[in-house]
């Protein structure tokens, strides 16, 4: 084989068929074994339509471990009940916010606060986070997350949300982050959802398909360090 050939890309019709459950080709398909868990919250994930063919993306799996969850792409729709497709209260619902928010003034030990307008805690926490129906999780690159929030005005009318995680991201260096609080889709829903509904046992499974995509993409790559440097993001 000549070297023009070696380097000839891959014909994408040679390439195997996506998985129908998680949309994802061999080897980062690794969805079997995924069963629904019940969540009382539901979750509602709007995709950016250019975010589903990134190899690390997590809505799809995201939806995938819980029994009330769906991933709506797009860019904007004219209302939450447009996008739910059934009649809502919005004001029942919540959105991770993605304004900026002073991690230093977040109430201690709490990983899901709910903000103002002006990204401050709202002093009663308890009754902020009670009585939601759903929360809405943004996915794409921070840029497209920001287009979906001013293509679709209806969401000023949510409750807003932001996290304070214990930890960072599991990304590490394979995708940037903009801020050290900033995780996936796949782990803020995890967080979010357990939190929120204050049941741990939904959290595991979660994290446990991030890690396992995670290592299966890096498996796929050239030896590399993607250990996160200190200090570094």
């Amino acid at each position: 084989m000549t070297d023009a050939a070696a380097e000839k890309p891959t014909d994408p019709a040679a390439l195997p068929e996506p998985c129908p459950r998680c949309g994802k080709r061999p080897p980062l398909c690794i969805c079997e074994g995924i069963e629904p868990m019940p969540n009382r919250i539901e979750l509602l994930i709007l995709q950016y339509p250019q975010e589903k063919t990134e190899a690390l993306g997590t809505a799809r799996l995201a939806a995938l471990h819980l029994q009330k969850a769906q991933v709506k792409i797009g860019l904007s729709w004219p209302s939450l009940a447009k996008a739910l497709g059934r009649p809502v209260d919005p004001g029942r619902w919540a959105i991770l916010y993605l304004g900026s928010a002073a991690m230093a003034d977040m109430p201690e030990g709490r990983e899901v606060v709910a903000v103002d307008a002006k990204s401050q805690p709202l002093p009663d926490q308890k009754s902020a986070l009670a009585s939601l129906d759903g929360v809405i999780l943004l996915d794409g690159s921070w840029s497209q997350a920001k287009t979906l929030w001013w293509r679709n005005p209806w969401v000023l009318k949510c409750r807003r949300l932001v996290l304070n995680p214990t930890t960072p991201s599991a990304y590490g260096r394979l995708r940037k982050e903009p801020r050290k609080e900033a995780l996936s889709t796949l782990e803020s829903a995890a967080v979010l959802i357990s939190r929120l509904e204050k049941n741990p046992a939904l959290e595991a499974p979660m994290r446990a398909s991030f890690d396992k995509l995670l290592a299966a993409y890096k498996g796929a790559q050239p030896k590399k360090d993607w250990r996160r440097r200190p200090g570094k993001r």
